[in-house]
């Protein structure tokens, strides 16, 4: 490194910023194939799983504050391998299957490796808190070299991320002693939170055989919808598909 002071600063900002660039390219990774997932299933199952979805790169004084409440790292090395929760994203689904179902998809992308799994809906924390965290390995390309970052994955269901969102406002910066009165509330809304996404998804699943038990066969099924483009299906093209789908 250089002995000369603003040189030093400069390089240090020049490698920091490589290092914070490396996580949003791999936000953007993740967030690609996501929007894939969407489409998708938009496409093929007229039904979209994912409600809405959230990114977030932690700043460099959120990193430093976790860093310092870890005893403390000597390299950017040390923190992407310590800290894997820089690059975030939330993934805020319909139904507690989706959420499953979503998770699924992700690990068998070839290229995300999955590190880790916490599954805080089958194993809430003491609060009540409920979602299912993942951490996945991403590759990023850059003009000199391929490097694997690490991206932490949040899925929910739109109550659990209510729930979750009160929650961060009303105990936030609140550093003393909570009161047992407040904390059994808590845990009481979670689970009346939890209550709900069981309820909506049963009447979800029943709406759903209704609407099988009295489908009929029509014209539209002749027809295929892409991108709000509506094309006509042959009949022999129809009639080259069929045999092999009912082998």
């Amino acid at each position: 490194m250089s002995d000369n002071p603003i040189e030093q600063v400069r390089l240090i900002q020049k490698e920091l910023k490589r290092f914070m660039m490396k996580y949003k390219f791999a936000l953007q990774e993740v967030e690609t194939k996501i929007k894939i997932l969407q489409e998708e299933f938009q496409m093929l199952h007229d039904y979209n799983p994912i409600e809405h979805t959230k990114s977030r790169l932690k700043s460099p004084e959120s990193i430093l504050k976790k860093v310092m409440r870890k005893g403390g790292m000597n390299s950017l090395e040390e923190i992407k391998e310590e800290i894997r929760d820089i690059a975030g994203i939330r993934i805020t689904c319909s139904f507690i299957s989706d959420i499953y179902r979503i998770s699924e998809m992700l690990q068998s992308q070839n290229d995300l490796k999955t590190i880790s799994i916490k599954d805080y809906i089958k194993n809430p924390k003491p609060n009540g808190y409920k979602s299912l965290h993942m951490i996945v390995e991403v590759p990023v390309f850059m003009s000199d070299r391929e490097e694997a970052m690490y991206v932490e994955i949040q899925i929910r269901t739109i109550a659990m991320d209510f729930w979750a969102s009160l929650e961060h406002k009303i105990f936030y910066k609140y550093y003393e002693t909570v009161p047992q009165r407040l904390i059994d509330d808590l845990k009481k809304a979670a689970d009346t939170a939890y209550e709900l996404d069981t309820t909506m998804e049963q009447l979800h699943h029943e709406m759903e055989e209704i609407k099988q038990a009295n489908h009929t066969d029509s014209k539209g099924d002749f027809q295929l919808l892409i991108d709000n483009q509506q094309f006509k299906i042959p009949e022999n093209l129809l009639n080259i598909i069929s045999p092999k789908l009912l082998k």
